[in-house]
């Protein structure tokens, strides 16, 4: 069994990146579960999926709640009889001052957004995995974690954390067939500007197509063997 029939969750899904890797997937015969915290435009998403009610599930909730993201699961669970895939695509970025500049309040708003978000959605859906034995759970993180750039201490932090919760839960989950991973990518590149209006700057960003692609082969069969990993998509190092 590939990605067919597969159900899919997908947070931060009405965004440019999750709109993108939406429509991969349907395409390829999953079932969604599209979670983000706008009802309106998960509503509009799914009509625009055109997919038929039994192969979609809109759920609005706020993943920093950990009531919220149980809700969430227990909705998926509800429509679809649990879950195969969690693809956690919430993004977020607080930055440009140096960390003696940097109000605390920055750092716990990119912990809310990106640890806390990443644990909530963890302890909800590692369990429904592991009962189904397969699995894949892919997140999206970014190239400065490994090595941070000036004036984003809070961000790069918060998405350093993240990473090892996944590499973390990757070990726990060994042997009961389901994975974890982290995709990294500079900057993305939703308005393909690479493309349109190539430079230097942008000569390494990554576009929604590109991520959605290694997500496709992350959640293959053939990835079994990859897990706990860190995977670039930002290219060499200039």
């Amino acid at each position: 069994m590939g990605i067919d029939g597969r159900v899919v969750v997908i947070t931060g899904a009405t965004g440019g990146l999750g709109r993108v890797v939406a429509r991969s997937f349907a395409e390829r015969g999953a079932r969604l579960a599209l979670v983000s915290g706008d009802q309106a435009k998960l509503d509009a998403q799914a009509q625009e999926l055109g997919l038929p009610a039994e192969r979609v599930l809109v759920h609005a909730a706020d993943l920093r709640d950990p009531a919220a993201v149980s809700g969430a699961a227990r909705a998926v669970t509800e429509q679809f009889g649990g879950a195969d895939v969690l693809l956690h695509l919430v993004g977020g970025w607080v930055g440009g001052k140096p960390i003696a500049e940097t109000d605390p309040s920055d750092l716990a708003s990119m912990l809310d957004q990106h640890v806390w978000t990443t644990f909530h959605l963890l302890r909800a859906f590692v369990p429904i995995l592991v009962a189904r034995g397969w699995g894949r759970i892919v997140v999206v993180s970014a190239t400065g974690t490994s090595r941070p750039a000036a004036k984003m201490g809070a961000y790069a932090a918060a998405k350093a954390a993240e990473e090892m919760l996944i590499q973390t839960v990757a070990r726990e989950m060994a042997g009961q067939g389901v994975t974890a991973n982290v995709l990294q990518a500079r900057a993305i590149d939703v308005e393909h500007k690479r493309d349109s209006e190539p430079s230097a700057t942008n000569a390494s960003w990554t576009t929604p197509e590109e991520i959605a692609a290694a997500m496709l082969y992350l959640c293959s069969e053939e990835a079994g063997p990859v897990s706990g990993e860190r995977l670039s998509l930002a290219g060499a190092e200039l």
